[in-house]
């Protein structure tokens, strides 16, 4: 049985501020708390977090995890949370290590982010700092993140930071932070917010109905809007038409449908487990009585990004190798769900759960629950392909790993070869899960792939050092 970390009340299934820009509240408690940090936390500490310490990395980007499922963001929300903070952190840390050059001018509409002090600067402090700013700004429970915030920039004053250096380095992080949700509120996800909802139709019978316990409403249906980071567009990678729906025997729909069932009747102990551990939906509702609450979840994107952070550890990696790790996976995961939820809402394909209940087994319930979104698609396939196609490029085809990201959700620990035998089971997965047809899965597999090579083939973040800010290459929003 999958334990389940924590229950909230069946209200809504998102932050009642869901709609809305988080507000930018005032800082002057944690300016107060920080400034006695300041003057107090000078003294030397055994271990003092360097530019070659990841470790300070890692733990802000699974604090910012923790807030995520907290705030149960969906999906692309949580990859777009992930990859704005990442490039903060990247360019916050990139001036101290000549090696590695801007994202500037590479991302769509990203300009050059303001030029770093010539005075020392701690540029571990700054990025981390940089990171969990701009996770505050895009999350909801932004108390939460002050207390992260403060406490991290406090381990650095008490490692030995100089008040001085602690002082231009913090500055520098809130400068870049600054830059970046600049850009980020010109990606259309504000205008997204106040637009039509999905609309539910019974006069097309393939078309994607909400489905139980829940029956939640279509989750981000303009998502496709979005502003993509690398590729050009949403239709890029644009995929194959999805099967014609028909409950005729012998058609490719049937088939597939006929496959979902076979296979959920004759699923192995090993077959449930990888369907339990890459689950990954944090809209899972649960039904007692009259009473109905929440169990909270990592999203497929975080998910990703703890395997970037055992990587990076088992590659020991320094932190601006990690910075680079964390921002390329997530730049593909944000491109990646948007190649997917633009599809999504195209196809408007019906999910198996709704039609076997109507057409073969009217008690038929899938091993996961079915997510608030349409089919077609498989989300997992496309983003999962595209992450292990960059982590892939970063560390290598043959990397093999043992995957413990999922063990604070009480799921056991799983190992792979390699980043694509990875993603390839959290592919499948969905089938046996069923909730997806085969072809969502084969095509998405193969639009995460292309989504994740443009990635490596676009973005280059390792190079002769730029002069300043220099972009690399030009690229306008469209």
């Amino acid at each position: 049985m999958i334990a389940m970390s924590s229950r909230i009340p069946f209200s809504a299934p998102r932050h009642p501020r869901a709609d809305r820009w988080p507000t930018q509240r005032p800082l002057t408690r944690y300016a107060m708390v920080l400034g006695v940090l300041l003057g107090a936390c000078a003294g030397p500490a055994p271990q003092r977090p360097t530019a070659d310490d990841a470790n300070q990395l890692h733990r802000a980007v699974q604090h910012v995890t923790d807030v995520i499922v907290y705030d149960i963001f969906s999906p692309p929300q949580a990859a777009r949370v992930y990859a704005y903070a990442s490039i903060a952190a990247y360019e916050a840390m990139r001036p101290g290590h000549a090696q590695y050059r801007s994202m500037a001018g590479q991302l769509t509409g990203l300009t050059p982010t303001p030029d770093a002090p010539t005075d020392s600067v701690d540029w571990t402090l700054a990025g981390v700092h940089a990171y969990l700013t701009v996770s505050r700004a895009l999350t909801f429970s932004q108390q939460r993140v002050d207390s992260i915030r403060a406490a991290t920039d406090s381990a650095f004053l008490r490692a030995g930071v100089s008040r001085e250096v602690a002082t231009r380095s913090l500055a520098y992080g809130d400068t870049v932070a600054k830059h970046i949700l600049a850009w980020s509120k010109q990606d259309g996800y504000l205008e997204t917010r106040g637009a039509a909802k999905y609309t539910v139709r019974s006069d097309e019978p393939g078309r994607w109905v909400p489905t139980p316990p829940a029956y939640m409403d279509a989750v981000e249906p303009n998502w496709g809007r979005i502003r993509p980071f690398v590729i050009d567009s949403a239709t890029q990678y644009r995929l194959v038409e999805p099967f014609a729906y028909s409950v005729q025997k012998g058609t490719p729909f049937f088939r597939e449908l006929e496959e979902v069932l076979a296979t959920s009747r004759g699923l192995t102990e090993e077959q449930r487990n990888i369907a339990a551990f890459w689950d990954c939906n944090p809209f899972v509702m649960h039904v007692q009585g009259h009473t109905m609450f929440a169990t909270k979840k990592i999203s497929p994107g975080g998910h990703w990004m703890g395997i970037v952070a055992i990587a990076a550890r088992q590659a020991r990696s320094d932190v601006m190798r990690s910075a680079e790790a964390y921002a390329r996976t997530s730049i593909a995961l944000a491109d990646g769900f948007l190649t997917a939820w633009d599809e999504k809402y195209r196809s408007n394909k019906i999910r198996p759960e709704t039609v076997i209940n109507r057409t073969l087994d009217e008690n038929w319930q899938p091993l996961l629950q079915t997510p608030p979104f349409p089919e077609y698609p498989s989300g997992h396939s496309v983003i999962s392909q595209a992450a292990a196609a960059v982590l892939t490029d970063l560390y290598g085809d043959g990397f093999a790993f043992t995957d413990s990201s999922e063990v604070t959700y009480g799921l056991p620990v799983r190992s792979f070869a390699s980043f694509r035998a990875a993603a390839d089971e959290a592919a499948i997965s969905r089938l046996y899960g069923g909730i997806h047809f085969r072809q969502a899965i084969d095509e998405g597999s193969k639009a995460g792939r292309l989504v994740g090579g443009a990635v490596v083939a676009e973005l280059t973040t390792r190079g002769p050092a730029d002069k300043g800010n220099v972009a690399q290459r030009p690229r306008s929003a469209p």
